[in-house]
């Protein structure tokens, strides 16, 4: 890593936006129809993802490969960077060291998802059409709840200021005027991802999302 580390915290750089960054708004989009739809939206939005042409192509390129090489190179840099807060009590100098806070807790929290969510899809533990049913009983756990809320708001957070830090780092974004209006631009993606995720959350512990589990429950045991 350090011998090629100006290629490395690149590609880094741009897996976290493309397809890292991309993958977090369409799974925000989806998940939003819980809160919007209802379930029968939900199973709908799960059901045209998993339509999709090649799919098991698309996850392990655009989403398993760069996860991994973004996680693990980014655990990478921040075992390196040291944090400055101390002495130079800035916002950017906060927002430096959370974003390296903000990665582990992310990694953590996305292999712990998938795990719960689509690894037990894989394993036959459940089907796509369960997956609502499955977020209901993780919802609907106080414990869980909490957080899942902390890992979504890391998450959110790890994309929006990295997405700040990209526009200047590929030069896309190099006066200071610039890079204020980016910070704004960056902090309404953090809020507006972050209300998407959160209603979602909401809206799986809903009687909705309560009975549709329930139903699924009662097939299963009939089964």
């Amino acid at each position: 890593m350090k011998g090629n580390s100006y290629f490395s915290r690149k590609l880094h750089s741009l897996l976290g936006i493309i397809p890292l960054g991309g993958f977090i708004v369409v799974h925000g989009l989806t998940n939003y129809q819980a809160f919007e739809r209802g379930p029968e939206g939900f199973s709908k939005g799960v059901h045209f993802i998993n339509s999709l042409p090649v799919l098991p192509l698309l996850e392990i390129f655009g989403i398993y490969l760069p996860l991994l090489f973004h996680g693990i190179y980014g655990l990478y840099v921040a075992y390196q960077s040291n944090s400055n807060t101390g002495r130079f009590q800035y916002g950017r100098n906060w927002a430096f060291t959370a974003q390296r806070v903000t990665g582990v807790i992310t990694f953590i929290f996305v292999f712990w998802h998938v795990y719960q969510t689509r690894l037990q899809v894989y394993l036959g533990n459940i089907t796509h059409e369960e997956l609502g049913s499955t977020m209901n009983l993780i919802a609907s756990s106080p414990l869980y709840f909490v957080l899942y809320v902390i890992g979504v708001l890391a998450a959110i957070f790890h994309f929006s200021n990295g997405l700040w830090a990209f526009l200047i780092s590929w030069g896309i974004t190099i006066g200071p005027k610039a890079q204020r209006i980016s910070s704004y631009i960056c902090m309404g993606v953090f809020v507006i991802v972050s209300a998407l995720f959160i209603l979602s959350l909401v809206a799986f512990r809903g009687d909705e999302f309560k009975e549709a589990a329930s139903a699924a429950l009662a097939l299963t045991n009939i089964g």
